[in-house]
């Protein structure tokens, strides 16, 4: 019964934890998991280890020669290259598990990084032009179950103009922006679950869409861009509001660090 009773906060902390909370946190022991097997294999662990042993012993030297100077600034001299060697050794498999890293990250935040609309919930649309001459020539065409609460908003300081709608519904929903006999599409999603989201769709490189945009890009002319606000998303854990990235960088590194002593991994 008492073994009962001391466990049982944790059971209860744990079952609280929402789905988001719960997938980055799957995610992060698997991905820490990876990632230091994957240094394991692409590392010289054996140079590795002699490098850090050697700095340790340069380092112990500073300490126990303090009062001798050459034979300090002699040490600090062998640290500054042992830590090169360090670092020319950790580069390679670093890269190699820096890369696929960075492409998982841009396609999970499509899903943790933002929260669909929800219906009846009041939302942006913002459409940017080549200039702001072209503003007055654009218009917003809605599909069924989506409709707005006001008239459009032009900027033209920011050659943009902005409209306020609302979902009836949940549901995929595309509309259309027009300008003269040319008329480009843009995805919202209204859900209350874990889906993906794509803010923004734009006429730009794939490098700069990589980031933002999960559409196809759009055509040349005159809109350059049209950006549905979603709200961010928090995800609650430990008691702390936290952004996703954040909280799957933290969460990743604790557990590498702890397949890595689990493991014998030199890193």
């Amino acid at each position: 019964m008492r073994s009962s009773t001391i466990l049982w906060p944790a059971v209860a902390g744990f079952s609280s934890i929402n789905l988001p909370a719960a997938l980055v946190l799957l995610l992060s022991i698997v991905i820490g998991l990876l990632m230091v097997v994957v240094f394991r294999y692409t590392s010289n662990q054996k140079a590795i280890h002699a490098a850090k042993e050697q700095l340790k012993a340069h380092l112990l030297a500073v300490r126990l020669f303090q009062d001798q100077l050459p034979v300090v600034l002699s040490s600090y001299g062998r640290i500054l290259r042992g830590t090169g060697r360090y670092l020319r050794l950790a580069l390679k498999p670093l890269l190699i598990v820096a890369l696929p890293l960075t492409f998982l990250i841009v396609q999970l935040d499509r899903r943790f990084g933002w929260v669909p609309m929800s219906a009846g919930q009041p939302f942006l649309v913002k459409v940017r032009a080549n200039g702001a001459e072209e503003l007055a020539g654009i218009s917003l065409q809605l599909p069924a179950g989506i409709t707005s609460t006001a008239p459009a908003v032009h900027i033209p300081a920011d050659s943009e103009v902005v409209w306020r709608l609302v979902a009836e519904k949940d549901g995929a929903y595309e509309l259309s922006v027009a300008s003269g006999s040319d008329a480009v599409s843009k995805n919202v999603l209204v859900s209350p679950a874990l889906r993906c989201v794509s803010p923004e769709r734009l006429h730009a490189p794939y490098w700069e869409r990589v980031f933002v945009s999960g559409e196809p890009a759009l055509p040349g002319g005159v809109i350059r861009s049209i950006a549905v606000a979603y709200p961010p998303r928090t995800i609650s854990f430990l008691g702390w509001e936290w952004n996703w990235i954040w909280l799957f960088f933290v969460l990743s590194l604790v557990a590498g660090f702890l397949f890595k002593s689990m493991l014998g991994i030199e890193i």
